[in-house]
């Protein structure tokens, strides 16, 4: 069943392409989708080379954005406002078959096969990893999380209803640097990704043809920190590479040591002053367990009560 939704739907894509009526060649009208810092990269890589520049590859650029609650809140929204372009809020994408090709970077929402058959060209999304590995919104996080020494970009091609299980149009290798925080890393593919997304438009027609479908093999998913819907002030304990995550603002940060009266690991920390309602309801942790938010009750205890709580701190 799956295999002839799949057939059908390269049929609806190729159908799409022949209909367009263009020539295969740039200048593209390009619908770009994306959020964060990350995605800003591929973005004012796509001005660059927007008409009038010399080197002209994008004719029409417009950006689709999520809502936001505050002035500023997504660097994609500044960036777009800044640079004059055209920004729609999702789930409006803009006029109906007016792009060749939409770029998709850091976007976090699935793309419906509907939306998708508007581009003749498909969606281009520009992945911070070298897939299989690490599929999911978060891969940078989880590379530096895993202590992964090589990580990469992947260019790759939008299917509806999964996230990132297209075909590879264009991968590149990265050495990750030595003691490289999760946001130096991410400012570092955000600049290559964006380079091999010019890359690929430069001959489009030709690098979607040569497209390879992801080995089956080395599948990983970065879902464990974004499916928890931890919020800023958060507290996790990471067993596979035992350390603290806390979730901040901009995003997580890994604690390998604590600093109390004497100096802990994270185990450590986990182990002795983590109440032990946390460790033992860890799913729900990130609803509870927040900096400053577990009071204790000031109210007098019986002596068997504080013999209790005496022993859940210790262990």
């Amino acid at each position: 069943m799956r295999g002839r939704l799949l057939r059908a739907w390269r049929e609806g894509v190729k159908a799409a392409r022949g209909a367009a009526g263009r020539a295969g060649t740039p200048p593209w009208r390009v619908l770009f989708f994306g959020t964060d810092r990350f995605a800003v990269a591929a973005l004012r890589a796509l001005e660059a080379v927007r008409e009038p520049s010399k080197d002209s590859l994008v004719s029409r650029l417009e950006v689709v954005t999520l809502p936001s609650r505050l002035p500023g809140d997504l660097p994609v929204r500044s960036c777009a406002q800044e640079l004059q372009l055209p920004v729609h809020e999702w789930p409006h994408t803009g006029p109906v078959g007016q792009f060749d090709v939409g770029v998709v970077a850091s976007f976090g929402r699935l793309l419906s096969e509907d939306l998708i058959l508007q581009f003749p060209y498909g969606v281009l999304n520009v992945h911070p990893s070298c897939l299989p590995r690490w599929r999911g919104p978060a891969p940078i996080v989880h590379t530096v999380l895993h202590g992964d020494k090589v990580t990469g970009v992947t260019i790759m091609e939008i299917r509806p209803k999964r996230f990132d299980v297209g075909p590879i149009i264009k991968q590149e290798e990265f050495a990750v640097p030595p003691c490289c925080t999760a946001k130096e890393l991410e400012v570092m593919l955000a600049k290559m990704g964006a380079n091999m997304l010019i890359s690929v438009l430069k001959n489009l027609p030709e690098s979607l043809k040569n497209k390879k479908e992801q080995p089956k093999e080395g599948v990983t998913f970065d879902q464990i920190l974004n499916d928890c819907g931890a919020v800023p002030g958060s507290l996790l304990y990471h067993k596979e590479s035992q350390m603290l995550i806390a979730r901040c603002k901009e995003g997580w940060v890994g604690i390998k040591t604590v600093i109390l009266k004497k100096k802990l690991t994270a185990v450590d920390f986990y182990n002795g002053y983590m109440h032990s309602w946390f460790q033992q309801n860890s799913r729900t942790v990130h609803q509870e367990c927040r900096f400053e938010t577990l009071k204790l009750s000031t109210t007098k205890k019986t002596v068997k009560e504080r013999e209790i709580l005496a022993q859940d701190v210790k262990q």
